[in-house]
Protein backbone atom coordinates (compact mmCIF):
# COMPACT_ATOMS: atom_id res chain seq x y z
CA UNK A 1 0.00 0.00 0.00
CA UNK A 2 1.45 3.41 -0.83
CA UNK A 3 1.90 6.26 1.17
CA UNK A 4 -1.05 8.97 1.14
CA UNK A 5 -0.91 12.08 -1.01
CA UNK A 6 0.53 15.42 1.87
CA UNK A 7 0.05 17.98 -0.96
CA UNK A 8 -1.89 19.80 -3.13
CA UNK A 9 -3.11 18.77 -6.01
CA UNK A 10 -4.34 22.23 -7.46
CA UNK A 11 -1.50 23.85 -6.02
CA UNK A 12 1.08 21.66 -7.53
CA UNK A 13 -0.54 22.10 -10.63
CA UNK A 14 -0.75 25.92 -10.27
CA UNK A 15 3.21 25.70 -9.59
CA UNK A 16 3.82 23.86 -12.89
CA UNK A 17 1.63 25.90 -14.86
CA UNK A 18 3.81 29.24 -13.83
CA UNK A 19 7.45 26.36 -15.12
CA UNK A 20 5.45 25.61 -17.99
CA UNK A 21 3.68 29.36 -18.77
CA UNK A 22 7.19 30.92 -18.50
CA UNK A 23 9.78 28.35 -20.12
CA UNK A 24 7.31 26.15 -22.30
CA UNK A 25 6.81 22.33 -22.25
CA UNK A 26 10.56 21.77 -24.02
CA UNK A 27 12.29 24.51 -21.55
CA UNK A 28 10.41 22.85 -18.30
CA UNK A 29 13.28 21.02 -17.12
CA UNK A 30 12.49 18.16 -14.35
CA UNK A 31 14.44 20.30 -11.55
CA UNK A 32 12.88 23.50 -12.23
CA UNK A 33 9.05 21.86 -11.70
CA UNK A 34 10.38 20.25 -8.31
CA UNK A 35 11.74 23.05 -6.96
CA UNK A 36 8.27 25.13 -8.02
CA UNK A 37 6.34 22.46 -6.57
CA UNK A 38 8.40 21.62 -3.75
CA UNK A 39 7.87 17.61 -5.06
CA UNK A 40 10.28 14.91 -6.01
CA UNK A 41 10.34 13.90 -9.59
CA UNK A 42 8.75 10.28 -8.17
CA UNK A 43 5.79 12.42 -6.56
CA UNK A 44 5.57 14.17 -9.71
CA UNK A 45 5.52 11.16 -11.69
CA UNK A 46 3.08 8.97 -9.54
CA UNK A 47 0.74 11.93 -8.98
CA UNK A 48 0.59 12.73 -13.03
CA UNK A 49 2.31 9.93 -14.62
CA UNK A 50 4.64 11.77 -16.79
CA UNK A 51 5.99 15.57 -16.98
CA UNK A 52 3.43 15.10 -19.91
CA UNK A 53 0.69 14.64 -17.04
CA UNK A 54 1.37 17.88 -15.36
CA UNK A 55 1.38 19.94 -18.29
CA UNK A 56 -1.92 18.50 -19.27
CA UNK A 57 -3.39 19.44 -15.78
CA UNK A 58 -1.52 22.82 -16.58
CA UNK A 59 -3.02 23.21 -19.55
CA UNK A 60 -6.43 22.54 -17.52
CA UNK A 61 -5.41 24.94 -14.97
CA UNK A 62 -5.20 27.65 -17.24
CA UNK A 63 -8.02 27.23 -19.44
CA UNK A 64 -9.85 26.91 -16.22
CA UNK A 65 -8.54 29.51 -14.27
CA UNK A 66 -7.03 32.14 -16.37
CA UNK A 67 -8.54 32.21 -19.32
CA UNK A 68 -12.73 31.32 -18.95
CA UNK A 69 -12.98 34.16 -15.99
CA UNK A 70 -11.87 36.22 -18.44
CA UNK A 71 -14.46 35.41 -21.34
CA UNK A 72 -17.30 34.64 -18.68
CA UNK A 73 -18.74 38.06 -19.09
CA UNK A 74 -18.91 37.48 -22.83
CA UNK A 75 -20.62 33.95 -23.03
CA UNK A 76 -23.16 34.70 -19.62
CA UNK A 77 -26.80 35.91 -21.14
CA UNK A 78 -27.00 38.22 -21.49
CA UNK A 79 -24.02 40.02 -22.81
CA UNK A 80 -23.69 43.19 -21.80
CA UNK A 81 -23.05 45.91 -24.44
CA UNK A 82 -19.44 46.95 -22.50
CA UNK A 83 -18.66 43.48 -22.11
CA UNK A 84 -16.05 43.00 -25.00
CA UNK A 85 -14.65 46.50 -24.48
CA UNK A 86 -13.72 45.52 -20.88
CA UNK A 87 -12.70 42.51 -21.70
CA UNK A 88 -9.90 44.08 -24.54
CA UNK A 89 -9.28 46.65 -22.21
CA UNK A 90 -8.57 44.35 -19.42
CA UNK A 91 -6.70 42.50 -21.12
CA UNK A 92 -4.35 45.15 -22.81
CA UNK A 93 -4.09 46.24 -19.17
CA UNK A 94 -2.82 42.39 -18.16
CA UNK A 95 -0.18 42.32 -20.88
CA UNK A 96 0.91 45.60 -20.53
CA UNK A 97 1.21 45.84 -16.60
CA UNK A 98 5.23 45.33 -15.19
CA UNK A 99 5.68 42.12 -13.70
CA UNK A 100 2.01 40.36 -14.68
CA UNK A 101 2.52 36.76 -15.53
CA UNK A 102 1.03 37.47 -19.24
CA UNK A 103 3.03 40.46 -19.52
CA UNK A 104 6.21 38.11 -18.79
CA UNK A 105 5.22 35.39 -20.42
CA UNK A 106 2.35 35.91 -22.97
CA UNK A 107 -0.04 33.48 -23.03
CA UNK A 108 0.40 29.83 -22.23
CA UNK A 109 -1.46 27.96 -25.40
CA UNK A 110 -0.56 30.27 -27.85
CA UNK A 111 3.28 29.44 -26.70
CA UNK A 112 2.61 26.00 -26.97
CA UNK A 113 0.78 26.66 -30.77
CA UNK A 114 4.53 27.67 -31.42
CA UNK A 115 6.20 24.70 -29.83
CA UNK A 116 7.46 21.40 -31.03
CA UNK A 117 4.70 20.36 -28.44
CA UNK A 118 2.12 21.82 -30.74
CA UNK A 119 2.62 18.94 -33.36
CA UNK A 120 1.17 16.92 -30.48
CA UNK A 121 -2.64 15.96 -32.08
CA UNK A 122 -4.02 16.43 -28.37
CA UNK A 123 -2.52 19.94 -27.90
CA UNK A 124 -2.62 20.77 -31.09
CA UNK A 125 -6.40 19.57 -30.82
CA UNK A 126 -6.53 22.31 -27.21
CA UNK A 127 -4.89 25.22 -29.04
CA UNK A 128 -7.75 24.61 -31.42
CA UNK A 129 -10.69 24.82 -29.51
CA UNK A 130 -9.01 27.86 -27.43
CA UNK A 131 -9.21 29.71 -30.49
CA UNK A 132 -12.54 28.62 -31.00
CA UNK A 133 -14.01 29.63 -27.60
CA UNK A 134 -12.26 32.58 -27.80
CA UNK A 135 -14.17 33.41 -31.20
CA UNK A 136 -17.16 32.42 -30.08
CA UNK A 137 -17.00 34.80 -26.77
CA UNK A 138 -15.74 37.55 -28.91
CA UNK A 139 -18.97 37.35 -31.31
CA UNK A 140 -21.21 37.13 -28.52
CA UNK A 141 -19.68 40.57 -27.40
CA UNK A 142 -19.40 42.40 -30.91
CA UNK A 143 -23.33 40.98 -30.72
CA UNK A 144 -23.97 42.78 -28.12
CA UNK A 145 -21.99 46.23 -28.63
CA UNK A 146 -23.34 46.44 -31.97
CA UNK A 147 -27.04 45.00 -31.96
CA UNK A 148 -27.67 46.82 -35.37
CA UNK A 149 -25.00 44.96 -36.83
CA UNK A 150 -25.61 41.84 -39.30
CA UNK A 151 -24.98 38.61 -38.14
CA UNK A 152 -21.92 38.93 -41.72
CA UNK A 153 -20.57 42.28 -40.33
CA UNK A 154 -20.43 40.39 -36.17
CA UNK A 155 -18.37 37.36 -37.61
CA UNK A 156 -15.81 39.55 -39.73
CA UNK A 157 -15.38 41.51 -36.25
CA UNK A 158 -15.15 38.37 -34.23
CA UNK A 159 -12.44 36.84 -36.80
CA UNK A 160 -10.28 40.06 -36.69
CA UNK A 161 -10.27 40.79 -33.06
CA UNK A 162 -9.68 37.18 -32.13
CA UNK A 163 -6.70 37.46 -34.62
CA UNK A 164 -5.81 40.48 -33.22
CA UNK A 165 -6.08 38.93 -29.60
CA UNK A 166 -3.86 36.34 -30.63
CA UNK A 167 -1.48 38.61 -32.41
CA UNK A 168 -0.82 40.82 -29.27
CA UNK A 169 -0.57 37.39 -26.76
CA UNK A 170 2.70 36.69 -28.91
CA UNK A 171 4.05 40.09 -29.19
CA UNK A 172 3.72 40.78 -25.56
CA UNK A 173 7.02 38.82 -24.74
CA UNK A 174 9.43 40.89 -27.17
CA UNK A 175 6.83 44.29 -27.20
CA UNK A 176 4.37 45.06 -24.82
CA UNK A 177 3.82 48.46 -26.23
CA UNK A 178 2.82 46.83 -29.53
CA UNK A 179 1.25 44.22 -28.25
CA UNK A 180 -0.92 47.20 -26.06
CA UNK A 181 -1.48 49.12 -29.33
CA UNK A 182 -2.55 46.14 -30.84
CA UNK A 183 -5.38 45.55 -28.84
CA UNK A 184 -5.92 49.41 -29.30
CA UNK A 185 -6.62 48.40 -32.68
CA UNK A 186 -9.11 45.65 -32.17
CA UNK A 187 -11.30 48.16 -29.29
CA UNK A 188 -11.25 50.62 -32.05
CA UNK A 189 -12.67 48.10 -34.64
CA UNK A 190 -15.38 47.46 -32.93
CA UNK A 191 -16.82 51.08 -33.17
CA UNK A 192 -15.95 51.14 -37.01
CA UNK A 193 -18.63 52.27 -39.39
CA UNK A 194 -20.72 48.78 -39.67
Amino acid sequence: MGRPQTFDTTEVVRAARGVFWEHGYEDASLPALEAATGLRRSSLYHAFGSKRGLFDAAVTSYLDEVIRPRLRPLLTSPVAAHAVVDYLTGLRDALTRPGSPAARSGCLLVNAAGAPIAKDRAVAGVVADYRRELHAALRAGIAAHLPLASPAQVDRRATMITSLVLAAMTLVRIDPEQAGATLDAGIALLDEET
